[in-house]
């Protein structure tokens, strides 16, 4: 069984759905996952800030907007009166529960059941559609296997338990779809993976069942070789490792959530990047083999912030380090990159919702200094140890742009440096042209 996940675009209208749909149906037991159709997460999230704030007249009218379109989705994707009228009726059922919500207290946990209805809506959506298309189908719901535990990770092995649970009930087709993203707590509130789980989800899923492979089904044809937005003629690379995909996720490359390579390494699942606009190209293939050679992509992280950390309490001590550390954990903020010297330690953040939390901790262990605006630039590919070249070309491309920092020596598959966000175009396009043609 094969687990295929469709993001936003994928679904974002009744053409789109109807592309879905045809990609689906070859008669191969699957599980679909799918997104809330693109632009719905987005305004869910305006209606919850709406709530926040107490402005009842906006959140109605955006409600009503957002009704509206969904009204003519339908018309658009149903041929017959049935079926019109029945997804009619369950959407008056959603936006009259979101409508619930405007005369009462709003919390945090109910903003999180008010984003959940745009995957509940378009699985169901593409559901009834494939009944009126006569294509046997079952729509699974995720809040009935997918939980996070006390800790907002995934619980292993009670997906695995009620997944399996589910699909063992008689009368389940072989053509199952269900939602990505959403999910219960360990208190049996709906929650969510984040923003991006839908990938996350089908990784999951994928290892819960042991799957055969996982699509992630984009409207690009799979990782390019750098960011087609930045860089001119960039390429679609065929296959990747496991790490190097991860690697390219989390710096930047939006095609794939950096969680959802995880759960497939762990039970070594190939994972299979396509395009649902053009479905017949291969895409790229991320498996457990590491293919030795140059260069492979390059990405790019923005939103940076550098912290350098000096202090002569450092040389020849143990412990500092340790204790720096220990700051960026109790604030709950991950580290994305580092580089120490005898008298100093630099790195880097993404998360900056507790800075200056964390710069009045770090203010006893040394002098501070905060660089804002800086952006991590990941070059992927074949960097490992006692292999001469990849550090030497890498800076000879970037001979013209000023580094902050560097980090090489970390991973077999990564070298990374610190730029000013303003030098980001350059160093990519100088990096893409002197080492990826």
């Amino acid at each position: 069984m094969k687990v295929l996940k469709f993001g936003g675009t994928s679904v974002g209208s009744a053409e789109r759905i109807q592309g879905v749909a045809k990609l689906i149906t070859d008669n191969e037991p699957k599980i679909v996952v799918l997104s809330a159709m693109s632009g719905t997460t987005n305004t869910l999230v305006e209606i919850a800030d709406c709530l926040y704030c107490n402005e009842k007249k906006k959140a109605l009218e955006i409600i009503q907007n957002l009704e509206v379109n969904y009204y003519i989705v339908i018309t658009e994707l149903f041929s017959t009166e049935k079926y019109i009228h029945k997804s009619k009726e369950f959407i008056q059922t959603i936006f009259t529960y979101l409508r619930s919500f405007v005369n009462k207290d709003f919390y945090p946990l109910q903003e999180k059941a008010v984003l959940a209805q745009g995957e509940i809506m378009s699985t169901t959506l593409l559901h009834y559609y494939l009944e009126e298309c006569n294509i046997p189908n079952t729509l699974l719901s995720a809040l009935e296997y997918m939980r996070i535990d006390k800790d907002c990770e995934p619980d292993y092995f009670y997906i695995r338990q009620n997944l399996q649970r589910e699909l063992a009930q008689p009368g389940i087709e072989n053509l199952i779809i269900t939602q990505g993203f959403i999910c219960r707590n360990a208190y049996g509130e709906i929650d969510n993976l984040k923003r991006g789980g839908s990938d996350y989800s089908a990784a999951l899923i994928g290892a819960a069942i042991h799957a055969d492979e996982i699509q992630i089904w984009t409207d690009i044809d799979g990782f390019h070789n750098n960011d087609p937005r930045i860089v001119d003629n960039t390429k679609a690379i065929r296959q990747l490792s496991f790490d190097e995909a991860a690697e390219l996720a989390y710096f930047g490359a939006k095609i794939l959530h950096p969680s959802s390579v995880q759960p497939a390494k762990k039970e070594n699942i190939p994972v299979r990047l396509k395009n649902t606009l053009n479905p017949q190209d291969e895409g790229t293939l991320i498996t457990a083999e590491n293919t030795k050679g140059n260069i492979k992509a390059v990405a790019a992280k923005s939103g940076i912030t550098a912290i350098k950390i000096k202090s002569t309490n450092m040389l020849l001590a143990y412990g500092f380090i340790r204790k720096v550390f220990e700051v960026f954990e109790a604030w709950k903020t991950p580290i994305d990159m580092i580089a120490t010297s005898e008298v100093a330690i630099s790195l880097t953040i993404d998360c900056t919702e507790q800075l200056d939390n964390i710069l009045k901790d770090l203010e006893k262990y040394g002098t501070i200094e905060v660089d804002r605006n800086m952006a991590i630039i990941c070059i992927v590919g074949d960097c490992s140890a006692g292999k001469s070249g990849p550090g030497a070309q890498v800076l000879t491309a970037l001979a013209e742009v000023p580094l902050r920092m560097i980090s090489y020596g970390g991973s077999e598959h990564n070298i990374s440096v610190l730029v000013k966000e303003e030098d980001k175009k350059k160093a990519m396009i100088d990096l893409s042209q002197k080492l990826l043609q």
